[in-house]
């Protein structure tokens, strides 16, 4: 892993200064132990006066992201690990995967679950898949790296896409992740932000990795807690916060600010 630069040492007239745009994962780095605090929700509207948008980026499901993107003060969410986007102050999604035939597609990612239990028994369906539209997930808790390889294997296999985070493992379609749906996203919907230093992405996990990839996001964040998965990323953000999950996105937004 190369060496990530500690955000503490960097000067914002550097880096930030001209960045008009946050792409950010939610969980593990908007929260702490899983949850908003006041801190983070005023770092995200002292950005929205400044005139700085945030993006969200998350796995979560359509059905989550739809309120997130309803009420926190964000121009939108994208959802599903790059399958749909809600702008903000909307509860209509917009497709970013397309998917021709919802209820084969459904029946074709339970079946694809259901092939990864025969090899991993203990693996459970998430609680949120019913208000999920284009993937499908299982708790990501007790399986080892190992494990995670394996299952990852298999989905190929199958001909889907595979991820995890720290909250879930996600099978999905191919091609589908956070860079490929935020760049479809900043072109129909932001297209003024055509300049790499106007855009920075931040987050903690693997299902972030496409967000810190050089070749689209030369400006990239993790925050503290990004150092977990450091063997495990093929690609690593250039900077990193000194504070972990929701306090290291703050930091982050005092420097932007």
């Amino acid at each position: 892993m190369h060496r990530l630069l500690p955000l503490s040492e960097v000067s914002s007239t550097q880096c930030f200064s001209n960045v008009r745009l946050v792409a950010t994962d939610m969980d593990g780095t908007l929260t702490r132990k899983g949850k908003f605090t006041s801190e983070l929700l005023q770092s995200l509207q002292d950005l929205a006066t400044a005139g700085i948008k945030v993006v969200i980026i998350t796995g979560r499901s359509a059905g989550w992201v739809s309120g997130l993107a309803y009420y926190l003060p964000i121009v939108g969410a994208v959802a599903e690990n790059g399958g749909l986007f809600f702008l903000g102050g909307s509860d209509k999604p917009v497709t970013l995967t397309p998917i021709p035939d919802l209820i084969a597609h459904r029946q074709n990612l339970a079946s694809a679950f259901q092939q990864l239990q025969t090899q991993c028994p203990q693996i459970q369906e998430s609680a949120d898949n019913r208000f999920r539209v284009t993937d499908w997930t299982f708790d990501v808790q007790s399986l080892s790296i190992d494990e995670l390889k394996t299952l990852s294997h298999l989905c190929q296999e199958m001909g889907w896409g595979f991820t995890y985070s720290n909250v879930q493992c996600h099978i999905k379609p191919l091609g589908q992740d956070k860079a490929n749906g935020l760049l479809q996203v900043l072109q129909e919907y932001f297209p003024e932000y055509n300049t790499p230093e106007q855009v920075v992405t931040v987050g903690d996990s693997p299902n972030d990795e496409s967000l810190f990839d050089h070749r689209y996001f030369p400006l990239s964040v993790g925050v503290a807690n990004v150092l977990e998965y450091a063997n495990q990323l093929q690609h690593h953000p250039v900077y990193m916060t000194s504070a972990a999950e929701g306090e290291g996105f703050c930091e982050l937004a005092r420097m932007i600010l």
